[in-house]
Order: structure tokens, then sequence, then C-alpha cells
């Protein structure tokens, strides 16, 4: 069973990834429709303005951590986004060429890159034992 510290941050992830999701699909639309944009450039530049957002939100309030940023926590945090990504674009992709529309494929491409990110982020990127949490006092 997961403890009440695990939870609550499960479902402060979700609500961060909701708002991630809506920034990177409004970008997404607008540039599709707006500007005509093929898919797979607006899936970059949305899936970035998305990825800004969570890096931000994520790590100070879902996973609580204070301090600088350092080279390897931002390092982790573009792997584990680069891997998602990845995931996300091929089944954008897949389902676009199945015969999707292009929004469609994208609100269910959302899916399989949110557990590969909640990984990742929870147990190697904001995760790490070594990490000061907001709260904690300072070693």
């Amino acid at each position: 069973m997961l403890r009440l510290s695990e939870m609550l941050k499960m479902a402060k992830y979700a609500l961060v990834g909701g708002l991630n999701t809506g920034v990177d699909f409004a970008v997404f639309c607008a540039l599709i429709y707006g500007l005509g944009m093929p898919t797979a450039g607006a899936q970059v530049l949305s899936y970035l303005a998305g990825t800004a957002n969570s890096y931000l939100l994520n790590r100070y309030w879902t996973f609580g951590v204070r301090g600088q940023k350092n080279a390897a926590e931002l390092v982790r945090f573009v792997a584990v986004n680069v891997v998602s990504f990845a995931a996300a674009t091929a089944a954008l992709l897949g389902l676009e060429y199945a015969g999707l529309e292009a929004a469609l494929a994208k609100a269910i491409s959302v899916f399989v890159s949110l557990a590969v990110n909640y990984a990742g982020y929870r147990l190697w990127v904001f995760g790490g034992k070594e990490r000061q949490r907001i709260g904690e006092p300072e070693a």
C-alpha cells in the first residue's frame, strides 16, 4: 500500500501533469491549426513548452527540492524527457498514420509519456536521498 506522502506526491504530479498537458496541447493546436505548422515541428515546440513548465512545478512543488539546481539534475531531467518525448512522438505519429486526427492522436500520446515521466522524475531526477527537500533542515 502506498504511504500518504507518496499518494500526495502522485496527486501533485497529476495536477502538474494536467497543467503541463494543457500548455503542451494548447501550443500544439495553435501551431497546427493557427499557423499550419507540420505535426512533427509542432510536437517539438509544444513539448518543450510543457517540459519547461514541468521542471519548475515538479522540482519545487511536487517533489519539494530546494537549493541550487545542478548540472547533474538538469541532465537527468533532460534524459527522462528525451525518452518520454520519443515514446510520445512515436505514439502520436503512429496514431496519426493510422488515420486519427492530429489532436486526438496528441491527446492519446500524452498518456504514454505520463508513466515514463513520473517514474523518471520520482526515482532518478528529484527522488534521490541526497537531494534536500523543502521543509527539511539544512545540513
